[in-house]
């Protein structure tokens, strides 16, 4: 609300319906964490790359370019190598939401992206406030101390509005597969905070995981940079 303020436009069924797969994506994530390993459940959600390339033909009407699906490949193989010592085929239906949750990751970016010239900050106010609701049942079920009410409240803002906020400011310099391949930088860096706190080292296979990833993130961000150049001259 302190950026978006009241919002001025009317409720779109691209609005709600991203504000929808908003409340979907956390809800089964956190259902999926519940249900198989949270190797599993990232790896699978973090599939949305596919998702994101089919429903961008369809509601962006943006075809991949060849490279992307080529650094796609790429950040995936590297996911499944940095994932390997993890991944178990047990709960299979913690697997199949973890994948379901992917769907609505991408449903949700690709209806931002849809949005991108409009008011999608307004699409994650309202996707806050209804995950909120859906929360509340259970949030006045605990019993609740300072030190849980902060740590809330510094996730809502350092993991969820203040990423968000840069999401809807990169939606307009960006394509919507672009922004999810960049993404995957994310479960790829956790085990350095990891290392950074507990000292705990990623293992040989993680590592090299990691370095594939970043190397493809890294690699696609310098020939799109490129390509915006040759488009100006």
């Amino acid at each position: 609300l302190a950026v978006v303020g009241r919002p001025k436009t009317k409720w779109t069924p691209i609005k709600v319906g991203g504000a929808v797969a908003y409340v979907a994506t956390l809800l089964t994530f956190v259902m999926a964490t519940q249900l198989t390993t949270a190797a599993n459940a990232v790896f699978l959600q973090f599939t949305a790359p596919i998702w994101v390339a089919l429903l961008s033909i369809w509601l962006l009407k943006e075809m991949p370019r060849r490279s992307d699906l080529i650094f796609m490949v790429i950040v995936l193989l590297g996911m499944g190598l940095f994932f390997a010592d993890e991944l178990t085929p047990a709960g299979m239906t913690g697997n199949l939401i973890a994948i379901f949750s992917g769907i609505c990751f991408a449903f949700m970016l690709t209806l931002l992206s849809k949005e991108r010239t409009g008011s999608p900050l307004e699409i994650v106010l309202l996707g806050n406030i209804l995950s909120g609701l859906v929360g509340l049942p259970s949030l006045l079920q605990q019993r609740w101390e300072w030190r849980e009410v902060l740590i809330i409240l510094v996730l809502g803002l350092f993991q969820l509005g203040f990423p968000f906020l840069l999401y809807t400011v990169a939606l307009r310099r960006l394509r919507a597969l672009e922004i999810m391949l960049i993404q995957s930088l994310e479960p790829i860096l956790n085990p350095i905070w990891v290392y950074l706190v507990v000292a705990e080292l990623p293992t040989p296979m993680a590592l090299l995981g990691s370095a594939i990833v970043f190397l493809a993130v890294t690699g696609r961000a310098y020939t799109t940079i490129r390509e915006h150049k040759e488009a100006l001259r």
